[in-house]
């Protein structure tokens, strides 16, 4: 009896994919395989037909059939080429035994208490990559990033001793990322503490989640920045917090605007989100002096600290503190790249040994062999190699928004005075950069308008954040001519 014969034809390739052709060769017979499009014992095009269809080199087919029989999808055959395996080890989901989702949404309407789903956060497209002026923040240029020194860390973390290290149950934070953060990263903000004073976490953010969490499990009154990080001010709403927005001006924010009977103040005082305002060296130690006088803990969100290329950033505020009053969160993610997700919280001893516990029954602990890879990246120079790399290119990049703008009607209402990665922009005549934003996608341009940092319901719709992290340098100029042509266009209106 004929064995069935699986068509060419329904195999395709994304070439504007930058995932290697192989390997979306593999995924697709994956796919058709637990989905049981393919049937044990079907026979797979030949190599030499399936790479004519595909336009790609026959070895590219051969190299992807034999990965699959090593996995055991695929079993070889005399004369007959590659065969799906009858193993009964492969589970199979045919299509037409999935059941409808259920679409009634009232099943859930009265169990959930908000919708997340409304919040003020900061969209950006999805396709932004691909866009030719992505002035974007928070997300890293890839040619910059040392790729090749990253592979070799984490291939030495997947040694047997790391490995056996990673594959323990009592594993938890990596001593050499921790060894580093504390030799290393804290000195340069000012900072000293020990190894029980220091929690690795998934990025900053879920560090000062962590704290929230803890703050919030009694009644607490906090207050916010304004305009400030809209994920803080939402989290601490989640989490019930009775909340007071304080308005930032070009020192930071104004302590004596702190109302009596604050529990806790969250604050970026030495990179204002998003204006890059700095707090004066006299409001940090008012500050501190209110925090011990009026019973409030502080949380400090330290995030692109290592982006200084003008001038040294401020020492952190946590590095003045004596009274063992501030939480602070640092991060590697904007410095290495988004995607790795690992950051810290240091704080008195006792509030990280509850942050631990928290985080324990939360997610255990970050991925261990993250932890090492991170930590092989960092001992080895090639952080520092990086960092400094990124400075010398955001320094030219900087310079080159800062002369664009000068030749247009925008104005930077907000840049911070020791580097960074965006300018806070306003533009002429309050226009609304949120439909500003969309019209300027149909130019290639992406913006992230200032709406979602402020607080309450009248906002102002003038202002918008300008990242030049991962937009070419010789792109910057007729992007900025693009956003002031809009601007232009929209004045005459």
């Amino acid at each position: 009896m004929a064995k069935p014969r699986i068509s060419a034809d329904i195999f395709f390739l994304d070439r504007n994919s930058k995932r290697p052709l192989q390997t979306q060769i593999r995924e697709k017979v994956i796919a058709i395989i637990l989905s049981a499009q393919a049937l044990p014992g079907a026979l797979m095009p030949s190599s030499r037909k399936l790479a004519e269809h595909l336009g790609v080199a026959r070895m590219t087919v051969t190299l992807a059939y034999q990965e699959l029989v090593d996995q055991g999808y695929l079993e070889t055959q005399s004369r007959s080429g590659y065969i799906v395996t009858d193993s009964g080890a492969i589970p199979r989901i045919p299509r037409g035994n999935l059941k409808e989702p259920i679409s009634n949404s009232e099943v859930w309407k009265n169990i959930l208490s908000e919708n997340l789903v409304a919040r003020k956060r900061i969209v950006k497209p999805k396709d932004w990559r691909s866009l030719p002026y992505p002035f974007v923040f928070g997300e890293m240029d890839s040619t910059l990033f040392k790729h090749t020194a990253w592979r070799e860390c984490a291939r030495q973390a997947m040694g047997t001793r790391d490995f056996d290290f990673m594959a323990s149950n009592d594993a938890t934070d990596d001593p050499l990322l921790v060894d580093y953060i504390l030799s290393r990263m804290l000195p340069r903000r000012g900072i000293t503490a020990s190894q029980e004073q220091v929690l690795v976490t998934v990025g900053a953010q879920n560090a000062i989640w962590l704290a929230i969490e803890l703050l919030t499990r009694r009644p607490l009154k906090a207050v916010c920045e304004n305009p400030g990080y809209p994920d803080t001010l939402q989290a601490l709403r989640w989490c019930g917090a009775d909340i007071t927005t304080t308005d930032v001006d070009q020192y930071g924010l104004q302590p004596n605007k702190i109302p009596i009977g604050t529990q806790a103040v969250f604050i970026t005082p030495s990179h204002h989100a998003p204006t890059g305002a700095t707090l004066s060296r006299e409001r940090r130690i008012r500050l501190l002096e209110q925090a011990q006088e009026q019973d409030f803990v502080i949380v400090e969100d330290d995030y692109e600290f290592e982006m200084s290329f003008i001038e040294p950033p401020s020492p952190a505020l946590k590095a003045i503190d004596t009274n063992q009053r501030v939480l602070y969160a640092g991060s590697f993610s904007k410095a290495l790249f988004p995607g790795l997700r690992l950051g810290y919280l240091v704080g008195p001893e006792r509030v990280i040994a509850e942050a631990r516990e928290l985080r324990s029954m939360m997610l255990r602990h970050p991925p261990g062999h993250l932890q090492r890879t991170a930590a092989y990246f960092l001992a080895q120079g090639h952080y520092d190699l990086l960092i400094r790399d990124m400075r010398r290119e955001f320094a030219k990049r900087r310079a080159a928004v800062v002369d664009a703008i000068g030749k247009t009607d925008l104005e930077i209402a907000g840049a911070a005075q020791f580097g960074g990665t965006s300018l806070w922009v306003k533009t002429p005549d309050g226009i609304d950069t949120k439909t500003l934003a969309k019209d300027l996608l149909n130019d290639g341009v992406v913006i992230e308008p200032g709406a979602p940092f402020f607080s309450g319901d009248d906002q102002p719709k003038g202002f918008f954040r300008l990242g030049y992290s991962s937009i070419p340098l010789e792109k910057i100029p007729e992007g900025v001519r693009l956003i002031a042509a809009k601007v232009a266009a929209k004045k005459d209106l």
